[in-house]
């Protein structure tokens, strides 16, 4: 699912329909508490169209908040790029990676909140939830493994397998960064940092 219109083309009246239910969908979810409060008849009346045009462009709302989560994953993906980007300091580049992706979640909380119970309730999300874990997984341990080779990180667990449970960190502490107490955002993104170099590099990180 994607929630952009394709620039290349001039959009179609299905296009504006579905992008008008998007935006209404995420302006609802900064209103209410839950995905469940939402009634789609009235989502549907508010993005000016039928509720059966609703059902035709979304399974339930669970599928309409997939759609949503392309926002979060093309704004995160920066966050890829600088963190495997092993030209730079492993310790500013990572610190810049969790920052931003902490900052990202904080934006998009109504959004996020949404994504997280939607991933609880609804198997198609958790499908596209972890097929983009996958990609980002492998993109972790390529980094991994290159900076092993190179030397600048000792050898250790299993790359792949490292790179998952620390992406289960960064996302347990996206979480927290929305729903219920956390630290102070530095402080929170320096502690998240610690376990990341410490995990890869050892202490310090090898020069």
């Amino acid at each position: 699912m994607n929630a952009r219109i394709d620039a290349s083309r001039s959009p179609t009246k299905g296009d504006a329909r579905r992008t008008a239910l998007l935006a209404a969908l995420d302006d609802s979810l900064r209103e209410v508490d839950s995905v469940e409060s939402i009634n789609v008849a009235d989502l549907s009346r508010r993005a000016g169209v039928t509720r059966s045009a609703f059902y035709f462009y979304f399974e339930n709302k669970a599928a309409a908040v997939g759609a949503l989560m392309e926002v979060i994953y093309e704004e995160a993906s920066e966050a890829g790029v600088w963190l495997t980007d092993v030209s730079r300091d492993p310790t500013e580049r990572i610190g810049q990676a969790v920052s931003y992706l902490f900052t990202v979640t904080e934006r998009h909380e109504h959004l996020y909140r949404a994504v997280l119970e939607a991933r609880a309730t609804n198997p198609s999300i958790r499908k596209m939830w972890e097929a983009d874990r996958v990609s980002f997984e492998e993109a972790v341990a390529e980094m991994i493994e290159a900076e092993r080779a190179a030397g600048r990180a000792p050898d250790g667990p299993d790359a792949r397998a490292l790179a998952a449970v620390l992406l289960d960190v960064n996302d347990r502490n996206m979480e927290r960064r929305v729903v219920g107490s956390c630290p102070d955002h530095d402080l929170h993104v320096d502690v998240v940092t610690s376990i990341w170099v410490r995990s890869i590099y050892g202490t310090p990180p090898l020069p």
